[in-house]
């Protein structure tokens, strides 16, 4: 049987889920004893057994929150843990809330030790009771509810559920950031997924992200845009997988989630855009159509998209990003992600994106986005007060300390966009996109934004790679 592991949103809520209980796939009642009162404890018997997995697993990026990658022309170390996004703009100063979703316990600010292995949390990808919560605001620490023996003592190999109660609920919420990854991936039928149809192929997510050493394949390039350990449908599927060799000639310049990815966001609303500059209005809170909060006091207007069709663009496999501290232009969309590749690269092809737009806070004098602290004391979610989270945030924020930037004490609101990689909610074949959803009439492509000087399929004059 499988098992729901209760994600933090509901939690928060005060919501409850029904759960069916996985059997441990190696139950550890006779190795675990408690009772415990907090999360190390239970770490601490874990590793005596397994230090070696503990090592292994402190030299991934979902225990560092960074990952040492090339953008072009540069070298950075970037993560969740420095990055800069247009939904809460970055943990610093924000971790107690940010990091409910680390795979440790206790990192509340800037002087986390990343080096003690106790503080490893074990249980939040290893659960199979279904009833392992974070506390949404307690830095990684479970809730003081949860049975930590039951739990430790039933540990099993993960499933959706392990992986989702973080990537279902990025953002702050249930579908918030990605648009392919949701609560509907826990049990997906075949039109949400077909590959994890749970009567059908029932993949469990290191079925595609395999693992070795608790390292973990696959790099989300809102995060790590330079990230190189991509998993492609080639290692499954044969690089001429249909029977028409006409629809074989695109696999060289469309991926295959371009055809196979027609709408993400099949069951669940996803957020398409956050304006900041709104916060602060008195004025009643709104809703759209799918019940979704689309202007809150203290978060500003949201935009909100179900059965979305993706942005379609080239892209070869690298990515670049906006750096904390890097100079902007406020009259200018910044993109603080996107991919890299043209029509003339031989290594780009047309991909699905979620593109999210956003309008965030800024230095008028520095030129550079601010990384303000919205949670807790002072933040401006209790105060209210720009200025203040600006100076808050900064002064927690490394990247802006090691290079000696402070808040100048003005700012003003900037437009930006991230770009997400859409590579989830495959649909049957059946439902994959037709040629005339493209070409002809079709509205599907804006083959000028792609470098076309027309549809392809009639001008051959703007065909990709032509000399």
């Amino acid at each position: 049987m499988k098992h729901t592991l209760i994600p933090f949103a509901l939690a928060l809520a005060g919501l409850s889920l029904l759960s069916s209980p996985a059997n441990a796939a190696n139950q550890h009642k006779e190795y675990i004893e408690g009772p415990f009162t907090e999360g190390t404890q239970v770490t601490q018997q874990c590793i005596e057994c397994h230090e070696d997995h503990a090592k292994d697993f402190m030299k991934s990026s979902h225990w560092t929150w960074e990952l040492e990658q090339e953008l072009p022309g540069r070298t950075v170390k970037r993560g969740k843990k420095n990055s800069i996004n247009n939904f809460c703009t970055a943990i610093s100063g924000n971790e107690p809330r940010c990091t409910s979703c680390h795979a440790g316990y206790g990192w509340k600010d800037n002087n986390f030790d990343f080096t003690d292995m106790t503080k490893v949390d074990c249980l939040v990808c290893h659960d199979t009771t279904g009833t392992y919560v974070k506390n949404p605001v307690g830095a990684g620490e479970p809730m003081a509810k949860v049975n930590l023996e039951r739990v430790a003592q039933n540990v099993g190999t993960p499933v959706r559920d392990n992986c989702g109660s973080c990537h279902f609920y990025g953002g702050g919420g249930d579908a918030v950031k990605h648009g392919d990854l949701d609560s509907s991936m826990s049990y997906p039928d075949k039109a949400t997924d077909v590959h994890m149809d749970t009567d059908g192929n029932d993949f469990q997510c290191q079925d595609c992200h395999t693992t070795e050493q608790h390292q973990i394949t696959g790099n989300a390039m809102g995060v790590s845009p330079g990230g190189i350990d991509h998993i492609g449908c080639e290692n499954c599927h044969d690089k001429a997988p249909h029977k028409n060799k006409r629809l074989n000639t695109h696999t060289a310049t469309v991926a295959c989630q371009t055809c196979h990815i027609p709408f993400f966001a099949k069951n669940e609303p996803t957020k398409l855009s956050w304006d900041w500059s709104s916060a602060g209005d008195d004025r009643p809170e709104a809703k759209d159509e799918y019940g979704k909060k689309t202007f809150q006091k203290k978060k500003g207007n949201f935009v909100w998209g179900k059965m979305v069709e993706p942005t379609y663009a080239w892209y070869n496999g690298s990515a670049d990003a906006y750096m904390a501290g890097d100079k902007m232009d406020p009259s200018k969309v910044t993109k603080l992600t996107f991919p890299v590749g043209d029509i003339k690269d031989p290594k780009a092809k047309i991909y699905p994106f979620k593109v999210h737009t956003g309008k965030q806070i800024y230095d008028k004098k520095l030129n550079i986005f601010i990384t303000a602290k919205t949670f807790g004391e002072g933040g401006y979610w209790s105060e209210f007060d720009w200025d203040l989270a600006a100076k808050l945030g900064m002064e927690a924020n490394e990247a802006m300390i090691e290079k000696g930037l402070k808040y100048s004490g003005e700012h003003g609101f900037a437009e930006t966009e991230m770009w997400w990689r859409i590579n989830h909610m495959v649909s049957p074949k059946e439902e994959s996109l037709k040629c005339n959803d493209c070409h002809k009439k079709g509205t599907r492509m804006n083959w000028q934004a792609l470098g076309y000087d027309g549809d392809p399929m009639k001008n051959k004059k703007g065909e990709k790679h032509a000399k």
